[in-house]
């Protein structure tokens, strides 16, 4: 069992981390037009180009990160040197509007992130051990949107005060605050080999110790399940990253940056606290209920959602729409990390697992800002959005049609 200090440490390092890990998004978008503008040479093409940049260093380093993540004995020092790299990039932008260097920021960035979910997922795997997972998974994602949330709201009142230049500050101070609860986890409660996910024992296996050392890597490339499962995350990416930022756009070009930057922190705040319910109610239910209906629900909504946005420019039916982001993205952050759990429990690579699949979520979302930003330019907003929406109702199919039930009782024995 872990101690009560590996818990509260665990809540502290999800919350402070939560808008550290996704990164500057809409606001970057609002600020570099609104602030820098086409007198600078920045509109939602450029802007896009940057995102995608960012989104591509991001990319490449999220396999390496995986592999990083299970050969580390000091995960912590691993996480904190990451959190250091994304307050420096965010202190730099207000200082400059030079296209490569914020482009070197960002991707700056981006590498750091890639960092996080699998270090995230590999210490809680490490502390809890497999049975508990799945719950504490939810307890994570949980406390990830409360710290969005808050983030948020944060910005949405300080931004009319001073504008969309203060994220950049939040930011950087969330980043810091990080450090001090990784800090506070007790470092010896971190087993690497349940971390890595190999069994500390025979037990989960029968007893034939077949689990004790870690399979190849070209075992994990060759099962078609998690390669399956890597396509449909790239397709709910390349769906969902846009979706925001580019409501952010929209919001400036109708409200101005001001309001947009408040109304944009808004719309994060009302997705974020219907994801807490969202992510508690998977990692107590998923294993039970199973894990493909769920995500099927992902899906789902996240294809309705696109649909909807072409409705109104309405600054209020955008937000009304937003809110949907809470139950797409909310499944989609509890699941992911149990069902490469599930799926390569034994092998002892579940964290390059998490990095390579992320690669493929990472190629999805930086697509997905340049596809929208230039469609908007070129079509419109309408058209990007049910583009997006089409996307994700492929997704929807191929994951009904296509991807087997990866729930605890095929893969791990019950849950306790």
């Amino acid at each position: 069992m872990p101690s009560r200090r590996a818990e509260l440490g665990l809540d502290a390092l999800n919350l402070f981390l939560a808008d550290v890990r996704d990164g500057l998004g809409p606001y970057l978008a609002i600020y570099l037009i609104a602030a820098r503008g086409p007198d600078q040479g920045w509109n939602e093409a450029t802007v896009g180009l940057v995102m995608t940049m960012a989104g591509l260093a991001g990319l490449l380093a999220q396999t390496p990160a995986g592999a990083f993540i299970d050969a580390s004995r000091n995960k912590p020092r691993i996480v904190i040197a990451a959190a250091l790299a994304v307050t420096l990039s965010c202190l730099a932008l207000p200082f400059t509007s030079n296209f490569y260097v914020v482009a070197a920021t960002q991707s700056l960035a981006a590498v750091a992130g890639a960092i996080f979910p699998p270090a995230l997922a590999a210490i809680t795997l490490g502390i809890v051990g497999p049975a508990a997972f799945t719950k504490r998974i939810g307890r994570n994602e949980a406390f990830n949107h409360l710290g969005n949330a808050a983030a948020a709201a944060i910005a949405a009142g300080t931004a009319i005060l001073f504008g969309p230049i203060v994220v950049f500050w939040l930011m950087a101070i969330l980043a810091l605050l990080s450090i001090g609860a990784m800090l506070a986890v007790p470092k010896e409660e971190i087993d690497d080999t349940r971390a890595r996910g190999l069994a500390d024992d025979g037990a989960d296996d029968g007893g034939k110790g077949e689990s004790s050392a870690p399979s190849s890597l070209g075992l994990l490339l060759s099962n078609r399940t998690l390669l399956l499962f890597a396509v449909l995350c790239f397709l709910f990416h390349l769906s969902n990253a846009a979706m925001l930022p580019s409501t952010g756009q929209l919001l400036t070009r109708v409200v101005g940056s001001e309001q947009a930057t408040s109304l944009i922190a808004r719309c994060i705040v009302a997705a974020q606290c219907v994801m807490v319910p969202v992510a508690l109610a998977v990692g107590a239910k998923a294993d039970a209920w199973g894990h493909k209906p769920i995500f099927l629900v992902a899906f789902g909504v996240l294809a309705l959602r696109g649909a909807l946005y072409p409705v109104s420019d309405d600054p209020y039916w955008l937000f009304a729409v937003q809110t949907l982001d809470g139950v797409g993205a909310g499944i989609y952050g509890a699941l992911f990390p149990v069902v490469v759990a599930d799926l390569t429990y034994g092998t002892g690579h579940f964290n390059i697992s998490q990095g390579a699949i992320a690669t493929a979520q990472g190629l999805g979302a930086a697509l997905s800002a340049s596809l929208t930003g230039g469609m908007i330019v070129w079509a419109g907003y309408p058209a990007a959005f049910l583009s997006l929406s089409a996307i994700a109702a492929a997704g929807f199919l191929i994951y009904a049609l296509a991807m087997p039930e990866t729930g605890r009782s095929t893969a791990r024995g019950p849950a306790q």
